[in-house]
This record gives C-alpha cells, structure tokens and sequence, in this order.
C-alpha cells in the first residue's frame, strides 16, 4: 500500500512514518524544505518538498497512493509567515480532500483534537470544520480525536517536555491550572494518550474497514489533573518545586491584556480550551489497537531525563 502523509516530519508524523515503513508501506511525504531533514528513513520514502497550500505540491503527494493521511495542525498562528489556523488546517484539508476524490483515493484519514465540536477558539473551528467537509466529501474516512499526547520527542514538541521546560526546570515555582475554588480537585484534566498507540491507531485505520466513516476519540488509560501531571514529572526528573495554584480566570483575564507580548507563556485561546478540559475515554482506543495503552507513568517518562 502506498500511503500519502501530510504532515509526517513533526512529533507524532515522525512515529506514523517509522511504524509505517516497518509494515512495508511505501510512503509519499510533502515536507517544506527547511523541514527535509526531519524525515524519518528518508531514502525509503517519496519525498515532495513544497507547500500545502500548493495545489501542484498536494497532486504529487497524492499521486498513485490509496491512502492520504492528513496530520497537519498548529497551535499557534503566525501569519506574517502564512502559518494560520485557516491555512493549513481548513484550506489545505479541503485541496488534499478534493484532490483525493478526483483520482479516487481508497481511504482518508484525518487527525482532529478532541473537544473540537466546542468551537470556542479558531483552532477548534477549524478543526471542525475541517472534519465536516471530509465527511461530506463522500470518500472512506476516519477521524481521530486524541487527548494531549505524550512520548519521547526527539527534539520536537511535545507537551509534557513542553511543561518540564516550561514549569518545572525553571528557578521558579510550577503553576497549576485549575477551575473553581479548589486548586487540588479543581485542577484541569485530561487523558494523556502515549504517540506509539497513536500511530498503531493510524495504522489500523488503514486496513480495518471497521473504522470506516467513523470519528474516534483516542484517549489513555488514566485521567490525569494537570498537579499530577506536575508531580510525576517532578518525581521522574528528581526535582522539587513549589506548586503555585493559578484559576484559570484569573489566567485569562492576564493573557487578554498581555498576549500581545510575544513571551506570554500562554495565549488567551489556549486557556479557553485548557478550561474545557481534555478527557477522553480509553476504550474506542484499546479495543482498536488491541493491546494494553501505555501509562502517563515515571517509567513511560523517563525520556525527560534526556531534557535534563
């Protein structure tokens, strides 16, 4: 099966295209120049160096392939650099929709965010409606939903490497994001989903028609608050800080005053979707993988240490 990847050079592309590469797939992969060497085996894969919003660019990913795996998503907008919400995750889904219904692609696959339908923030839109036009667009889809992944980065981002450099390895105390009047029950939750049980998701996709014209949210084995999230990188990187209780609010109003300043930790969408929370059930995944999901635990987190 040759497979087209639109967005396989960052965190979780990078383990789709080595998982992929292991099953015999053979791969088409568009990248932007500056981001050519971060593929993964790159003389095993089609490499087209261009733009998503490339129409020529998107044809020649796509051509001879039976699958497009759409995996493009920002979250942040730079659009003095053409880096937007609107651009490369609504347009450029739609060009790689149309195109894959013009030479008949056999089976599209899209990576959402879970929390998507809220549509409180650009990023969330777009996202949505991004998933609307491909089920509407009459070809074999499946849509993953994931909760915040985790797993070794490999000098790419990633949220729980994000946050040890952000919260914990500083000189200064952790924040703890929380809802309500009680920091420790109010603390923001999720569902931590380890990247390689994502990408076995993605290709399970590929060959089970079970997952056909579905849209399946990927969550992990526990549901985690941010404060435990905090302690066990603590506990795994030996480091003791100071917990500094934060409402969510209060977080807020500070990020619609000062967000223009470009080293604001936090943009005001971000902490509107952070105050939704991200939990997600486990099951859909386990039983599509078929295998135990992997904890958000000391053992599963010692890539931190590398960090250090």
């Amino acid at each position: 099966m040759r497979v087209a990847i639109f967005g396989g050079t960052g965190f979780v592309g990078s383990y789709l295209v080595k998982l992929l590469l292991e099953e015999k797939y053979e791969i088409s992969l568009l990248t932007r120049s500056e981001n050519k060497d971060k593929i993964i085996s790159s003389n095993d894969c089609k490499t087209i160096v261009g733009s998503i919003q490339s129409k020529s660019a998107i044809k020649e990913t796509i051509l001879d392939c039976d699958c497009v795996i759409y995996n493009i998503g920002i979250l942040k907008e730079y659009p003095k650099q053409g880096i937007t919400f609107q651009a490369l995750q609504l347009d450029g889904l739609k060009a790689a929709v149309d195109e894959s219904k013009r030479v008949g692609i056999k089976k599209f696959i899209l990576m959402s965010a879970n929390g998507v339908d809220a549509k409180i923030t650009p990023y969330q839109k777009t996202k949505y409606d991004a998933e609307e036009y491909l089920k509407k667009s009459e070809l074999r889809y499946s849509i993953f939903r994931p909760s915040i992944i985790f797993g070794d980065p490999s000098k790419k981002m990633e949220f729980v490497t994000q946050l040890y450099k952000d919260m914990v390895q500083p000189p200064i105390p952790a924040i703890n994001f929380y809802n309500g009047s009680s920091p420790i029950e109010g603390s923001i939750k999720m569902s931590p989903v380890h990247v390689e049980d994502v990408a076995i998701a993605f290709y399970q996709a590929t060959i089970k028609e079970s997952t056909d014209y579905k849209t399946i949210v990927l969550g992990g084995p526990e549901t985690l608050s941010w404060y435990e999230i905090l302690n066990r990188i603590m506990l795994v990187t030996s480091k003791k800080k100071i917990i500094f209780p934060m409402p969510i609010k209060l977080m807020k109003i500070a990020a619609s005053l000062f967000q223009w300043i470009s080293l604001f930790p936090v943009t005001l969408d971000q902490l509107k979707m952070l105050e939704e929370e991200n939990i997600a059930n486990s099951s859909d995944l386990c039983e599509l993988i078929e295998k135990p999901l992997t904890l958000c635990d000391t053992n599963n987190l010692s890539y931190l240490l590398k960090n250090d």
